[in-house]
């Protein structure tokens, strides 16, 4: 009988071993699969961001349409105007160089004017001149008159009469003269002002010969705008092709990816099922009377979550620790912290008296990797040192590994184990390091309870 018992032991024994390793293999598929879940909802999240490019990106072509359907517009509407006013403008040239061309003719005509009028002025001048002579002479013959006495009376008075002449000639001179005096000012003023107008107009006749030409690289250049409007358009249609194309071919890959995150989830949940089933197998041969290889790691956690429970005890009874610290759920936001840490009254005392516990029962197996407190709402008032060091700003990654402590952790086993009354409760889980990072272990949960109430969970995780 003793023989039959032993040997059902070990046969229980083994299938405790075997479903273990069925529960960690089963905790390991339902991370790949988390890990797939948690891929296929990133890229989603991608295709969405994507699509609403693609939206955009339609819009945005619509426009671009539109825009290269009114710059053909304005370039035909420009074109038949500069055709119009080309015309016009050729016109408008024309009769400039008309006028240019007679402004320079009446610039020669008035140089020509102006040398007749220099030789005028010089006849005026000799003819003042020869009037001067010419009193000179009927002088000369007044005074021989007056000598040859009553017998040259008659050349008397024809000499008075010259004189009288020639006083009336070089008044008549002198009037001319200053007449075409003030002529020839007024002349030569007119005459430089004709030269200005001629040396402008040979300047705007070089101007009207660019304006020409200036015009016809205008009407070109906007026939030229035309035709790339066109052309912009032509590729704007094939563009809108494109993206009608990727925008079903988004369509098509959504709904696949759709269907795939269905039945990822689906599996996720039969995964969950069986992962659960063999736990709560894996902990019902636990607490068999029966020894398996998690026997000691289960006795080792019972003992040291006793010496906690003792320590925070006499904590409550010496005055070290008071009930509403212990139990504090006012959770405080470490400033800056990724992922968030949160602080509560109880946190100082767990750090200070508690953690040398967790880092000697850690020390104590080369197989335990850890020891840590759990409160009813999944926060770690405090950890093993290794895993209780400071954030480091900016490194999540590292955070997530190296400071566990303060953070806020809730899986599947855990939540049974605090909702369900037992001595302990061994499951296994997956350590999660974030980024798809995990860890598959098996861990010991032990209630903890003071003066009647449930305060949380001592957990000491181990590999097999």
């Amino acid at each position: 009988m003793h023989g039959k018992q032993l040997k059902s032991d070990l046969s229980l024994a083994r299938i405790g071993d075997r479903c273990a390793g069925f529960t960690l293999q089963c905790s390991d598929v339902a991370g790949f699969v988390n890990q797939v879940s948690e891929r296929i909802i990133a890229e989603r999240k991608l295709l969405d961001h994507l699509r609403n490019s693609v939206v955009d990106l339609t819009a945005l072509q619509r426009e671009a349409d539109g825009a290269a359907s009114e710059i053909d517009e304005v370039a035909r509407h420009a074109t038949d105007v500069l055709t119009r006013s080309h015309a016009g403008t050729d016109q408008a040239l024309r009769h400039i160089e008309e006028l240019i061309d007679h402004v320079l003719q009446t610039v020669e005509e008035m140089e020509a004017f102006f040398a007749a009028f220099e030789s005028v002025s010089t006849i005026s001048a000799e003819l003042s001149k020869l009037a001067r002579e010419t009193r000179v002479v009927a002088l000369n013959a007044s005074i021989e008159a007056a000598r040859a006495g009553d017998g040259a009376s008659g050349f008397a008075v024809v000499a008075s009469e010259v004189k009288r002449l020639a006083d009336a000639a070089r008044e008549a001179s002198g009037r001319v003269g200053s007449d075409v005096g003030a002529l020839d000012q007024r002349a030569r003023t007119i005459v430089d002002r004709m030269r200005a107008d001629g040396t402008r107009g040979r300047s705007i006749r070089t101007y009207t010969n660019e304006i020409g030409g200036v015009l016809d690289l205008i009407t070109e250049s906007v026939a030229q705008f035309g035709l790339r409007a066109a052309a912009i358009r032509e590729v704007g249609a094939a563009m809108t092709d494109h993206v009608a194309s990727l925008d079903a071919g988004f369509d098509s890959f959504s709904d696949a990816s759709s269907a795939n995150m269905s039945q990822l989830a689906a599996m996720r949940t039969q995964i969950d099922a069986l992962e659960s089933a063999s736990n709560q197998m894996l902990n019902e041969i636990a607490h068999a009377d029966v020894v398996t290889r998690d026997t000691p790691f289960i006795a080792a956690a019972l003992r040291e979550a006793s010496k906690v429970r003792q320590a925070i005890e006499d904590a409550l009874r010496g005055g070290g620790l008071d009930e509403a610290a212990l139990f504090d759920t006012a959770y405080r936001a470490v400033p800056d912290s990724d992922p968030p840490q949160f602080l509560t009254a109880f946190v100082s005392f767990a750090d200070r008296a508690l953690r040398p516990l967790l880092d000697a029962a850690t020390a104590a197996n080369a197989m335990i990797v850890g020891c840590c407190l759990i409160d009813r709402n999944g926060h770690l008032p405090t950890h093993v040192s290794e895993r209780s060091l400071p954030q480091r700003p900016g490194e999540r990654r590292w955070n997530l590994e190296h400071s566990r402590n303060r953070q806020i952790f809730m899986d599947q086993q855990t939540r049974h184990a605090l909702d369900n009354d037992g001595e302990f409760f061994l499951f296994t889980y997956r350590q999660d390091f974030g980024e798809g990072r995990y860890r598959p272990l098996r861990s010991v949960l032990v209630p903890l309870l003071f003066k009647g109430r449930r305060w949380g969970l001592y957990e000491l995780g181990y590999l097999t």
